[in-house]
C-alpha cells in the first residue's frame, strides 16, 4: 500500500523523470567530470548505521588513497539532527543521509546536490514490540519510542497509515534511534522504531522481542543518498568521482570478502560481527553501475515519489518538493560505465 494512489503516482513520478533527466543533462553538459581528483581535504559525515558501511571499508583498506585523495576524514554522527546542521552549517562537503533528509534540505533551500543512491533498507529499518502487541493495529494506545524527523518517523507514520491509523493513535516517546531498542529491553517502553545494528542487538539480548513491521513493505522508502554541497561538486568535481571510485571499490573488497568487510563494518558501528550476522541481510548496496540505471529510473519514478508523500504525512515535509535539479548524475555516469 502506498500513501498516494498508483494512478496519481505514475502521473507525478513520470512528469518528475523527466524534469530531473533534463536538469541533469543540462548539468552534464556544463561540466565534464574530471579523471583525477582536486587535492585537498574532504569532511564526509557518517551515522552508525549498516548502509554506509562500504566508507568504512574504504577507509579502513586505504582505498581513498588509491582513488587520489589525500586528506578524506570520516566524521562520525551520532544522530540526525547533529549531522544534518553540521552540513547545513558547511562544517561538511558531504554527507550521507536519508531519502526525506535531501529532499528537506533542497526544499528549504539547502545548496546541496544528490550524486548516488547509496542503499536501500529492507529490515533494517524495522519496528519492534516487547510481544505485547503482535501488529501495527496492537500499538493502539501504546507507547512508542522513536527519533521524531528521521527514517523512524516515516516507517512509523507509513505503517500506520496502511492500518488505517495516525500517528495520534500511539503515545509518542521522541529520542535517538540508537536508544530506542535500549528502552525497548529495559522494559521503559512496549514497543521501539530503530534500525541496525539496533534491531538485532535488541532481539538477541531479549527473545520475547519481536519485529512487526519493516522498511520492505515498501522498498525504498527507507534509503540514503550521498549528497554533495554545490560548492564542493564546483570546484572539485574530480574528486567527488574518486569519492564514488572508493566507494565501488569498496564494495567489490566487500562481495569478494564479505566476512572480513563485515567485521570492519561491525567494529566501526560498535557491534561484533557474530551479533549482525543476518541484520546485513536487510541492507541492499549500490554500486555506481546500478545508479547508472536506478537514479532515472526507479529512485526517480517510484522512491522519490513514495518517500515524499510518506514524509508529508509524517509532517516532516510540508508539502511537496521541487527536485528540479537536486539529482546530478554525471558522476555515476562516470565512474558507472
Amino acid at each position: 500500500m502506498t500513501l498516494e494512489s498508483g494512478r496519481r503516482r505514475t502521473l507525478r513520478a513520470g512528469l518528475l523523470a523527466l524534469v530531473l533527466l533534463g536538469a541533469g543533462a543540462a548539468l552534464a553538459g556544463a561540466q565534464e567530470v574530471p579523471g583525477k581528483p582536486e587535492p585537498g581535504p574532504i569532511k564526509m559525515g557518517i551515522e552508525p548505521w549498516l548502509g554506509y558501511g562500504q566508507w568504512h571499508i574504504a577507509d579502513k583498506k586505504g582505498l581513498f588513497a588509491a582513488q587520489g585523495l589525500d586528506d578524506v576524514e570520516v566524521v562520525n554522527f551520532n544522530t540526525d539532527a547533529d549531522i544534518n546542521a553540521a552540513l547545513a552549517a558547511g562544517q561538511l562537503q558531504a554527507g550521507n543521509i536519508a531519502t526525506h533528509t535531501a529532499m528537506n534540505f533542497i526544499a528549504n533551500g539547502l545548496p546541496i546536490k544528490i550524486v548516488a543512491l547509496l542503499d536501500v533498507s529492507k529490515t533494517a529499518d524495522a519496528i519492534l514490540t516487547d510481544g505485547s502487541a503482535t501488529d501495527i493495529a496492537g500499538l493502539k494506545g501504546k507507547q512508542v519510542a522513536y527519533e521524531e524527523g528521521t527514517t523512524s518517523d516515516i516507517l512509523l507514520n507509513y505503517a500506520l497509515a496502511a492500518h488505517g491509523m495516525t500517528i495520534t493513535d500511539i503515545e509518542k516517546v521522541p529520542m535517538p534511534a540508537s536508544d530506542a531498542g535500549a528502552a525497548l529491553i529495559a522494559r521503559q517502553v512496549p514497543a521501539a522504531v530503530t534500525y541496525e545494528p539496533y534491531l538485532t542487538l535488541a532481539m538477541q539480548q531479549d527473545p520475547k522481542v519481536k519485529m512487526i513491521y519493516s522498511a520492505g513493505e515498501d522498498p525504498g522508502l527507507v534509503s540514503d543518498v550521498f549528497v554533495v554541497r554545490d560548492e564542493f561538486l564546483k570546484e572539485r568535481p574530480g574528486a567527488v568521482a574518486a569519492l564514488l571510485r572508493a566507494w565501488d571499490a569498496a564494495l567489490a573488497d566487500y562481495k569478494a570478502d564479505t566476512a572480513g568487510g563485515r567485521a570492519i563494518i561491525a567494529e566501526a558501528v560498535g557491534a561484533k560481527p557474530d551479533e549482525l550476522a543476518t541484520a546485513f541481510d536487510g541492507v541492499v548496496y549500490y554500486s555506481m553501475q546500478d545508479n547508472a540505471a536506478e537514479l532515472p529510473g526507479a529512485f526517480t519514478t517510484k522512491i522519490v515519489p513514495d518517500v515524499e508523500a510518506a514524509a508529508v504525512k509524517a509532517g516532516i515535509l510540508a508539502g511537496p518538493v521541487d527536485m528540479s535539479g537536486a539529482i546530478d548524475a554525471r558522476f555515476v555516469d562516470a565512474v558507472g560505465k
